[in-house]
């Protein structure tokens, strides 16, 4: 089974294929230019310098948040039709379940944190166990001090960070962390579409596959957009 992955939820966009066996191919790109210029053109490339053709692929992955909410739905629009056009099962998976699938063997604590706005960060808590990547933890849109807060409670067991939100963490939140805190190495700490695409295909593997009707961003909170809105119609 060839799986079509996506991951435009940050700055970082990302498209992979993998497969049962390895990830066959996978682009990332880390620039100023956005989603909707570069996704597509990744994405033929990618299958190019796979040797496939869109209708080798069997279904596709995406991230579905939470992130970038534009970044989202230019992710979500571009599956979706692609998934529409072929007629292939699509499955949406949480950016932050993928970014904490970049560390699979890391012993403690995983936690993944990524930007949200208003001096807030995406976080959840995670752990590998004997039955895979777990996560301990809600889905979390908070403050970088809450985290930490929240982080200390585990007693100060060994924690791994990683994401591209780590600069909102200043020397003191992190010394507050103890002795076994880590930083994961920068080439682990950006979302990877081959993650999405693996996740992707154990969902796919249990049957789980999504309507495309009813795949939609996973915010955890309103969108600027959707808060002002309600502002409005509260005065």
């Amino acid at each position: 089974m060839y799986v079509l992955a996506v991951n435009s939820a940050t700055s970082v966009a990302s498209v992979a294929v993998v497969n049962e066996e390895k990830v066959v191919s996978e682009f990332f790109l880390n620039t100023s230019k956005t989603h909707s210029e570069r996704l597509m053109p990744l994405i033929d490339e990618l299958l190019k310098y796979s040797d496939l053709k869109l209708s080798d692929i069997d279904a596709f992955a995406v991230a579905i948040g939470p992130g970038s909410f534009t970044g989202l739905r230019i992710g979500l629009a571009t599956v979706k039709g692609l998934a529409f056009f072929t007629e292939k099962p699509v499955v949406g998976v949480s950016t932050l379940d993928g970014l904490a699938a970049n560390l699979p063997y890391i012993g403690g604590l995983i936690c993944p944190v990524i930007y949200s706005k208003s001096n807030e960060v995406y976080a959840a808590v995670y752990i590998n166990s004997a039955c895979g990547l777990e996560r301990i933890s809600p889905y979390l849109a908070v403050s970088p001090e809450k985290l930490v807060l929240l982080l200390e409670k585990f007693d100060k067991r060994k924690i791994t960070l990683l994401g591209d939100a780590l600069d909102m963490f200043n020397e003191n939140m992190l010394k507050r962390l103890g002795a076994g805190l880590k930083i994961a190495p920068k080439e682990h700490r950006i979302p990877k579409a081959s993650t999405i695409g693996c996740l992707g295909m154990e969902k796919l593997k249990k049957g789980c596959i999504d309507k495309l009707e009813e795949l939609v961003p996973f915010y955890i909170r309103a969108s600027a957009a959707e808060e002002k809105r309600k502002g409005k119609c509260s005065n």
